[in-house]
């Protein structure tokens, strides 16, 4: 039997290298995987906490969080793929929609 801290250091070392590579990095896919890490870790803290506590809501929660992540990727990937095609970089630094 794991104990639930070793889930949630886990978790919160997910989170953070996906936080940090979302703060350090300006490939705008790059960042992209960095937020979806971010949310998979999430997710293991959900499903952590739901089997500590005998409690199906962890799950639930889980379940939404991918169906919404799915459908973030699809839009996300879209605006991606739209701005690399109008702008030919995906750089961060280089995209500025303000700009005619």
């Amino acid at each position: 039997m794991v104990p639930l801290n070793h889930y949630l250091i886990l978790s919160a070392i997910l989170f953070t290298i996906g936080a940090v590579g979302v703060f350090t990095r300006r490939n705008a896919l790059i960042i992209y995987m960095c937020i979806e890490l971010m949310l998979n870790a999430v997710n293991l803290t959900f499903i952590a906490f739901s089997k500590f506590l005998n409690n199906m809501d962890g799950h639930i929660f889980t379940f939404m969080i991918m169906t919404v992540a799915a459908a973030e990727a699809a839009v996300g990937l879209a605006i991606i793929l739209a701005i690399f095609r109008n702008r030919e970089t995906v750089n961060v630094d280089d995209i500025n929609l303000m700009k005619g």
